[in-house]
């Protein structure tokens, strides 16, 4: 069987968790449904309150953005697996999803790392902060993001959507993941193989240590702030981009810094499950629940809202 001969592949799903599918399908809809709302609520709240219209806003909106679409890409396919047996998924389909996937997966971690620098000039460097990142500068930072991860990922899956499956066309896994795909190839994939582990060390690796030196300069500049107050304000901004880091990075790196990407453990599959389900979901709730700022937007966006409505009513009542 070669590539053109391939019309769908059959998702295998989490066979080990077969007796519990039902209750993490509810499980995981109301995951997903929270995400989505969570993720949308930052978006709508960041566009229109001006108070939040800065950089940190700016890239955590795009954040946000970017977990809406990186949890579509995978979720629904899974809470299929949990209600049918054989899934199925188009050849085409199925190539698409391994592309964003892994597009959207590496713009968050370069994002990520753009709000690292982000706090790093603003902590750090406070008064020349306003001049450097200026509406244009964020705009340009987000935009070389999805652009970096684009190129990097298309080279990459191009090798996977040339590739040749002749022993079989079921996918040991809950999606188009690398590993399941290299697995089932006929051809030679240590190319392709160096190529992942590559593309995994620039983006996860290079990323993460860029991230550590940034906190490294931001807790020594926090550390010799005279006021207590004053250092617990400037890391109470941090906080919550360290928590989403540590998380997040944990993860990546035990599925995909590794020699061989062909096989898949049971472990990488459930980090795999928390990683595109649960970790967009508990992003909004990081970034907003002891953040002080967000909190008095949304305060301020209800209290306009009342204010409008009330006006309504009585421009309606006079009538």
């Amino acid at each position: 069987m070669n590539a053109s001969a391939v019309t769908e592949f059959i998702l295998v799903g989490i066979p080990f968790l077969y007796d519990l599918h039902r209750m993490f399908f509810v499980t995981g809809l109301f995951i997903y449904v929270v995400s989505i709302l969570g993720n949308g609520f930052i978006l709508v709240i960041v566009a229109i309150e001006p108070r939040l219209q800065t950089p940190m806003y700016f890239f955590l909106s795009n954040l946000a953005f970017l977990e809406i679409c990186y949890t579509t890409t995978v979720v629904p396919k899974l809470l299929q697996t949990l209600l049918q047996t054989r899934t199925t998924i188009c050849f085409h389909c199925c190539m698409a999803q391994n592309f964003f996937h892994f597009t959207f997966g590496g713009t968050e971690l370069l994002i990520l790392t753009v709000m690292s620098f982000d706090r790093y000039l603003a902590i750090c460097k406070p008064l020349q902060y306003p001049m450097i990142m200026t509406k244009n500068v964020c705009i340009q930072l987000s935009l070389a993001t999805w652009y970096s991860s684009f190129i990097v990922m298309f080279f990459q899956c191009l090798l996977v959507w040339r590739m040749s499956f002749c022993a079989s066309n079921v996918v040991d896994h809950f999606f188009c993941d690398a590993a399941p795909m290299f697995s089932l190839s006929c051809t030679d994939t240590r190319l392709s193989e160096l190529l992942g582990l590559l593309s995994a060390v620039v983006i996860i690796i290079l990323t993460l240590i860029f991230t550590i030196v940034s906190y490294i300069y931001i807790i020594s500049t926090i550390m010799h702030i005279p006021s207590a107050v004053g250092r617990k304000k400037a890391f109470s901004t941090c906080t919550s981009h360290l928590t989403v880091v540590s998380i997040l990075y944990g993860a990546l790196v035990v599925m995909y810094v590794r020699p061989t990407l062909r096989s898949s453990s049971r472990l990488t599959r459930v980090l795999a499950v928390l990683n595109t389900s649960l970790i967009p979901m508990l992003n909004p709730f990081i970034y907003t629940i002891r953040n002080a700022e967000v909190k008095a937007a949304v305060r301020n966006a209800i209290y306009k809202k009342s204010q409008l409505l009330n006006e309504e009513f009585f421009s309606v009542s006079k009538k």
